[in-house]
């Protein structure tokens, strides 16, 4: 097994007064040819945005932009008329094909938000652009890895996960979420040709030994075994093809 820790201070930050954030991938003014994403998993930010703030309308054309709420209250609205508030454990795909813009707000006046921006690519380019979102109770995430994002119809291998309550995405790749107790332990089987980027969105890990905001690259494993520190801990990986 190839496990590569990535501890949150190893990672690229930004600060623009309005906004803290950790880009794991290159991303805006972050550029590095060595660190452009990890399978199909071309962009994990880990955002803050502080009382009242948004990111303004922006364009993007053929991602699958993937939102995990971790903090506070996510807005979001975008040039086909959607929109919509998630609170903390839930999940938005923005399939943006062929077109698309869109924002996210912070919905709170007191509060801050902090959210984790995905980017899966798409395995066909020009798809319809569309909205799925969907929250996830504590208790479905607790002492498991939950399965929040999965292959929609057509797009996923036959051994591909599936369940009928997860958001979809157009490309043979996961996402599980999980809330673990202290010293609890939660094991994955990964696909043949699969690779697995663990993310600790609050607390520790035990085993892998990460701490929160520290990420994890995992090659060439059957089946991993992740382990919460003294604290619990609240994490989320990514199941892509590499």
């Amino acid at each position: 097994m190839t496990i590569q820790a990535r501890p949150r201070g190893s990672l690229f930050h930004a600060e623009g007064g309005w906004f803290s954030a950790y880009w794991h991938f290159s991303f805006d003014q972050y550029w590095d040819e060595a660190n452009m994403g990890f399978g199909d998993l071309r962009v994990f930010n880990d955002d803050t945005l502080v009382p009242g703030a948004a990111w303004p309308m922006h364009p993007h054309r053929d991602i699958e932009g993937i939102t995990y709420v971790a903090e506070g209250t996510f807005e979001h609205a975008d040039s086909r008329g959607n929109g919509g508030i998630l609170p903390p454990g839930s999940v938005q795909r923005a399939t943006l094909g062929s077109g698309m813009q869109h924002s996210e707000r912070n919905g709170s006046k007191i509060e801050p938000m902090r959210f984790i921006q995905m980017w899966i690519i798409p395995s066909r380019r020009g798809l319809e652009p569309s909205i799925e979102q969907r929250s996830f109770s504590e208790e479905s995430r607790r002492n498991v890895l939950k399965a929040v994002l999965v292959p929609a119809d057509g797009y996923g291998a036959p051994d591909a996960p599936r369940a009928t309550d997860a958001v979809t995405v157009h490309q043979d790749a996961a996402v599980y979420a999980g809330l673990l107790d202290a010293g609890r332990t939660a094991r994955h089987r990964l696909r043949r040709g699969f690779g697995a980027y663990l993310f600790v969105v609050h607390g520790s890990l035990a085993g892998p030994e990460l701490d929160e905001g520290g990420a994890a690259k995992i090659r060439d494993e059957d089946e991993i075994a992740i382990a919460a520190g003294p604290d619990g801990a609240e994490i989320l990986l990514v199941e892509t093809r590499l």
